[in-house]
């Protein structure tokens, strides 16, 4: 009632999220796609950590992984064609209070979003980049893409491709100021959400490339991966992606790798002999852009306009 002291009617109640408060539109990719696998881990990243979904944004670019968006509960901006990072750099810098996802896919980035890709990397800004690598454009149907295996056919080069892929980890962890670099399988549910994990409480810019199955267009890409265990090396370290140990079991090799290295994050970036799997690369000293871009937002309009006339008078006669 009016006039009543009434300070506990304005306490916010505690709220608890569930898995389906973070659930979207129905997803429309292909049965079989990558991308369902990625999206569960997300979605029950969003839960265990209790990420207020109004706080939670996801930027994506062009592409099937970056409908993404549309699958989250939560904020989303469907951007460009390779311009999902500076969206989000964008994002990050006026709003450093939300929890920050980009979504690009190889075309996406590592093709018309090389350049944003670098600055990005550079920048440092904190938020979770999740590269989904299946080797092919699959939403503009089958063209080439930078990472398609040297000869493979496609839409552009029926003939097969005609240069060697572009190494996304090897280009990332050679960046000046990288900070979180790694990469994790789609068909292992449990290091898939163990690593977005790992890079979800990296302060700074975290990159995961996901090699990514795409059922109608490369069907057999991941196949020796998949097939043989062998091919693939779990990288293991303190500081590295923790995991159980009978999911640990799955992989055969186990290599000791200080993240911290950069000679070493370097030569496994770049070894053809196996697939490293786990984090490569890490630098937690390393410069954040996004401190400094956030200079500002607690100014008041009132002081914006003073700040902004005392600009224009420099330029008086």
């Amino acid at each position: 009632m009016y006039g009543l002291k009434q300070d506990w009617a304005l306490a916010p109640k505690k709220r608890h999220f569930v898995l389906e408060d973070y659930e979207g539109a129905v997803p429309r990719w292909c049965p079989g796609c990558g991308d369902l696998a990625v999206l569960t881990a997300v979605q029950r990243l969003a839960r265990d950590e209790q990420l207020i979904p109004e706080k939670t944004a996801v930027i994506s670019g062009i592409g099937c992984s970056s409908r993404f968006p549309h699958y989250m509960k939560t904020y989303g901006f469907h951007g460009l064609h390779g311009r999902c990072l500076p969206v989000a750099c964008g994002v990050r810098s006026r709003r450093p209070d939300l929890h920050v996802f980009a979504i690009t896919g190889d075309g996406d980035c590592t093709a018309i979003g090389a350049g944003h890709w670098i600055h990005a990397i550079r920048y440092n800004m904190k938020m979770t980049v999740l590269l989904f690598d299946n080797n092919i454009y699959g939403l503009t149907k089958m063209q080439t893409s930078p990472t398609t295996p040297k000869d493979h056919f496609s839409n552009t080069h029926p003939r097969g491709a005609l240069l060697s892929p572009l190494r996304p980890l090897g280009v990332t962890v050679g960046i000046t100021n990288a900070s979180f670099v790694a990469q994790t399988i789609d068909w292992n549910p449990a290091h898939v959400y163990a690593t977005i994990k790992r890079a979800f409480h990296h302060e700074g810019l975290s990159f995961v490339r996901i090699l990514q199955r795409c059922p109608h267009y490369m069907s057999t890409n991941w196949d020796p991966l998949q097939q043989n265990p062998e091919r693939l090396s779990l990288l293991k370290h303190p500081k590295g992606i923790v995991i159980d140990e009978p999911v640990a079991r799955v992989f055969k090799n186990h290599v000791d790798h200080d993240p911290t290295d950069l000679g070493a994050a370097h030569y496994m970036a770049d070894t053809l002999d196996t697939v490293p799997i786990g984090l490569l690369y890490l630098n937690e000293n390393a410069e954040r852009y996004d401190l400094n871009a956030a200079a500002g937002l607690g100014m008041s309009a009132e002081d914006k306009l003073e700040a902004l006339n005392r600009e224009l008078d420099r330029f008086e006669t």
